[in-house]
């Protein structure tokens, strides 16, 4: 099954650089307002110290229905967040259109939200730094179709700004339900992360790579550096290019459910 990713919209595009005032030094936790203040505009945004979590409905066209995000927590480095969905096809949606991606935002999407200098970002493929991040999560679909993923965005320069279209896309698959399936045609499969991983490759005006794993989790602990590695490693991907964002959410092609991050976390270097 194919879906196709997202192009810049004007709301997406009109992403500024504000930087939004933490009510507590960094380090500290910082209680939020949870799911009673649920955000279900298309493009509404939280901030969360560095990261931000974003109601992306960049397809909501071809659905009906809705979503909304709230956020929960956050201490240091780690967030708690979480989504709800239903949508059901309209107009031209067919069952492999992705409609929405709710996701938590670090650094680059179609612009910076959050002052560049706290995220860690761009970072040089070839300069090898460790990206560990841990995700902890849960996730219903009643029924549905849908799957939970990393979504990593690379350009050639690492000054990237709103117009700046990505060159390559890596999306790192650990859950998915339905029958979801990702864009392009398999191309290889790889050892990492203490499991199997199917690599799709398609292009959608850039070049979209998609690690599948084989058993479904909720539990991450990964170093995305292997990811991109694995790429460079095969000749799929240069090591002078440079990752500007890091995304991790839930891509919806159809249904009901909701997906809870209880912590979510990204560290650089």
């Amino acid at each position: 099954m194919q879906h196709r990713r997202p192009r810049p919209s004007k709301k997406t595009k009109a992403l500024t650089a504000t930087v939004v005032a933490l009510a507590a030094a960094a380090g500290a936790t910082v209680a939020q307002a949870g799911e009673e203040s649920k955000k279900c505009t298309a493009f509404d945004t939280v901030t969360l110290g560095k990261y931000y979590v974003n109601n992306n409905l960049w397809n909501q066209e071809k659905a009906t229905g809705g979503q909304c995000v709230w956020d929960n927590s956050r201490s240091g480095s780690t967030i708690s967040w979480g989504t709800d969905y239903s949508w059901a096809n309209s107009g031209s949606g067919k069952d492999y259109d992705v409609k929405t991606y709710a996701s938590s935002v670090l650094g680059w999407h179609w612009g910076w939200k959050v002052d560049k200098a706290t995220t860690g970002l761009p970072i040089r493929v070839g300069d090898r730094k460790p990206v560990q991040t841990a995700w902890d999560f849960s996730v219903s679909a009643n029924p549905g179709t849908m799957n939970v993923a990393y979504d990593l965005w690379l350009h050639t320069k690492n000054t990237a700004d709103w117009q700046d279209q990505p060159t390559d896309e890596v999306m790192i698959w650990l859950n998915r339900q339905g029958g979801a399936g990702p864009l392009g045609t398999k191309y290889g499969s790889v050892s990492l992360g203490g499991a199997m991983w199917d690599i799709y490759q398609g292009d959608i005006g850039w070049k979209v790579y998609s690690f599948v794993r084989r058993t479904n989790t909720t539990r991450a602990a990964l170093n995305l550096d292997d990811f991109t590695q694995a790429l460079v490693r095969r000749g799929l991907l240069s090591d002078d290019k440079y990752v500007s964002g890091i995304e991790a959410g839930t891509e919806v092609f159809k249904g009901t459910g909701r997906l809870d991050t209880e912590a979510y976390s990204v560290n650089i270097g």
